[in-house]
């Protein structure tokens, strides 16, 4: 393939040419200083530990202990720890997350999408992107794999994958335990409980408990105040007999409370002339929605919404990981699990007072999922092969109640229901060969068939009646759709990786992805949209080039990658004007055809002193485009840029230490910089969040057996959205679901 951006061409010299002095400057340190007996950082990026630099993927690795002392939540809040990497809660939490790596994401608050990157838990994929909010707590590490992972992880790993792994049990009694409260009615509990059973099992149990309003502020005095309490519960088992280890999980979640308010971004000046006030204007309090509302000042966190609105999660499941050692070069792994989730999510969509826009996302999602994999090793060389089964059961529950404030006045005044049942099953063999040509140059070859049937049930009635405050009214059948959707794909990778010394190498890769056809069961208010609501598979070709540098007697660590992504029938959600005056806007899934993204990243962790660390994150993304088309509707999109990237985004951290009392004093500012991105494929600036920065940090006082640290998230009370939804030609305005405000409070933990 010949690559045509000079941008590209430009960053890979560049690469190349950084790769190059660093390589000098490894040689010389080497040839000077002896490696002192520091952490290695290893990875499970290719289904095995193994160092970082070892592998041809560009991966970041989170530590646990990083997650804790940054207060990491929820899967949500990760964007911070990795170049090019960008999630947020989306349509409000609860709803399906929206995650993007390197312009490669979707954006879709439905709950039967599956997302084009996958999470993968303790070695077992979740499925859809119902179950992609994964609550942080007793974690070992979090591992952000960024590109293409179509042979060893396969479907829907189009932009990456990220690989949590649970603390696991040890041979030792301990645990801890830590409290923590804060603004907005905050608190938290979390511990683990580790217990040596016999000289071969141990349990661990884990827990956390978070209790908590929203800062968004609504000022509408009927509606109850919005906030979540969270409790997870965890339970491993691990046995180590002479052949045989075997790790058994089980887990329970059980959410409940009210969503977070959605805001009003009114675009009118003057509702009945319809003057539009400018992008900037939008939202303030001289701008109305199309019947003249707005929530009268000008302070971001206020709202003004009928938001009675319940959310309740249950989930559950098991998994079981055996590992038969047959000799010293030779294992098979078995990895089994069951995982079944049930969530209700009401929510609000005018961002008013008035009854225009509710609903109900319902659903009952079970994932079955069977892995078997052979592991060999014969000398320098290494050889994964394995089979793979998926099988998807979601239900959903769903209605949307238009206009009802205009019953008997707008004929457009109904309760869409929405029931769907999509069923997916999935089959895949791969196999991946690690091969060392000499001692400092290893070729990996791998390659995966994936067989995919996702068969689909539509059923839709409509709701209608002349009085708003008969909520029995008259259902009537609306329509009844069902199909089936195939997909066999084969993908793969081809890499080479090269030692400079025993601590940095250089590699190139060319891998690629898919991510399977299925059906779109969201809002969909016409027959003629619920039987167009199918769509393909889509693909992803990806060059990279990359070096990984660890200099410094290992204390600076560099890793730098450069990517060129070919994307053919791209799936992207939009949100499209309807023909019809004043309907609802249309909500498709469509595969767009062609994009085109290339760019880089750089990461750079320091350890200039023993009570300093530094660490530093940078993305470029300078092409995200669709190559070209046209919509249903006949608008050109061609050369837009894809929803939900940014150019740039800049991370950093800096953790200082100093003794004080015999103990240890620690100090931590960190931040990410997002530049300006879109929400949806159209380049409105009404949907348009500009580029914003948030600051986090702590202090905390460390002893042997407990510490008590002061922290807080968004310290200086940044403005930014995760969501603006765009319905103004439906009701003069966006939703606005907006970012966390400035949080801070006080924890305490105590470890045993």
């Amino acid at each position: 393939m010949i690559l045509q951006p000079a941008c590209f061409s430009l960053s890979a010299i560049s690469i190349a040419l950084l790769s190059c002095s660093f390589a000098v400057f490894a040689e010389q340190t080497a040839q000077s200083k002896d490696v002192e007996d520091i952490e290695v950082i290893e990875v499970y990026a290719q289904k095995r530990l193994q160092r970082i630099q070892d592998v041809s993927v560009a991966v970041t690795s989170i530590s646990g202990q990083a997650l804790a002392e940054q207060q990491i939540k929820d899967t949500t809040e990760l964007s911070a720890f990795t170049p090019n990497l960008k999630i947020s809660q989306n349509a409000a939490e609860g709803t399906p997350p929206a995650v993007n790596i390197r312009g490669v994401g979707l954006i879709d608050y439905n709950t039967s999408n599956t997302s084009p990157i996958a999470f993968y838990v303790d070695d077992v994929v979740v499925g859809s992107a119902n179950n992609q909010i994964v609550n942080l707590f007793d974690m070992e590490q979090v591992e952000v794999l960024r590109g293409p992972q179509g042979t060893l992880f396969g479907r829907n790993t189009t932009g990456g994958a990220i690989l949590l792994r649970s603390a696991r049990p040890e041979q030792e009694f301990g645990g801890f335990f830590n409290v923590s409260v804060g603004n907005n009615s905050s608190s938290k509990f979390e511990g683990a409980l580790n217990i040596p059973l016999t000289d071969a099992t141990a349990m661990r149990f884990s827990a956390s408990h978070h209790d908590y309003e929203y800062t968004t502020n609504n000022i509408y005095p009927a509606s109850p105040e919005a906030g979540l309490k969270q409790s997870n519960y965890r339970l491993l088992l691990s046995s180590q007999y002479d052949d045989l280890s075997v790790l058994f999980k089980a887990h329970l979640e059980d959410w409940s409370g009210i969503v977070q308010p959605v805001g009003s971004i009114g675009i009118f000046k003057n509702p009945a002339t319809q003057e539009l006030c400018s992008p900037s204007e939008a939202g303030s309090s001289s701008c109305f929605d199309v019947f003249g509302f707005n929530k009268g000042n000008d302070n971001f966190f206020d709202v003004m919404v009928n938001n009675d609105s319940p959310h309740d999660t249950e989930g559950q499941g098991a998994s079981l990981n055996l590992d038969w050692q047959f000799s010293e070069t030779t294992s098979l792994v078995s990895v089994s699990s069951f995982d079944d989730l049930d969530r209700d999510h009401a929510f609000n969509c005018d961002g008013s007072p008035a009854r225009l826009c509710e609903g109900n996302l319902g659903l009952d999602n079970q994932v079955f999922t069977q892995e078997l994999r052979l592991h060999h090793q014969f000398g320098d060389h290494y050889f994964i092969a394995g089979l793979f089964y998926l099988d998807e059961r979601i239900k959903q529950d769903n209605y949307n109640d238009i206009l009802r404030e205009l019953r008997g006045i707008n004929p457009r005044a109904l309760t869409f229901i929405y029931d769907n049942q999509i069923d997916i099953t999935s089959a895949a063999m791969f196999a991946q060969l690690d091969y060392a040509l000499s001692d400092l140059t290893t070729v990996t070859a791998g390659l995966r068939y994936t067989d995919e049937t996702t068969d689909y049930q539509s059923v839709s009635h409509i709701n209608v009646g002349v009085d708003p405050n008969d909520y029995v009214g008259l259902t009537l059948p609306y329509y009844t759709v069902s199909g089936e959707v195939d997909d066999n794909q084969l993908s793969g990778k081809v890499a080479i990786n090269h030692k400079i010394d025993d601590n940095s190498t250089v590699y190139y890769s060319f891998a690629n992805g898919f991510k399977s056809g299925g059906y779109n069961g969201g809002f969909l208010s016409t027959p003629e949209q619920a039987t167009l609501a199918d769509y393909g598979s889509e693909t992803l070709n990806a060059h990279e080039v990359g070096a990984k540098f660890a200099l410094l007697n290992q204390n600076l660590s560099v890793n730098v990658a450069g990517f060129y992504y070919d994307y053919k029938d791209q799936q992207v959600f939009m949100n499209q004007e309807s023909t019809i005056p004043g309907a609802p806007p249309l909500q498709l899934l469509e595969n767009v055809g062609n994009s085109t993204i290339y760019g880089s990243e750089v990461e750079v962790f320091y350890t200039p002193t023993n009570d300093l660390y530094l660490q530093f994150g940078l993305g470029y993304i300078p092409e995200a485009n669709f190559d070209e088309f046209i919509d249903p509707t006949g608008k050109v999109l061609t050369d837009n840029r894809l929803p939900f990237t940014s150019e740039w985004n800049v991370s950093g951290l800096a953790n200082y230490q100093v003794p004080m009392f015999g103990n240890q004093l620690v100090f931590e500012l960190n931040f990410d910089y997002q530049s300006e991105f879109y929400f949806d494929q159209n380049e409105s600036d009404y949907a348009m969040q500009a580029g914003y920065t948030l600051w986090n940090g702590f202090i905390r006082y460390e002893t042997t057996d407990w510490d008590v640290s002061l922290w807080g998230k968004n310290l200086l009370d940044e403005h930014y959205s995760h969501l603006k939804f765009d319905l103004s030609s439906f009701l003069g305005m966006l939703e606005d679901f907006k970012g966390e405000g400035r949080r801070y409070g006080v924890q305490f933990q105590y470890y045993f």
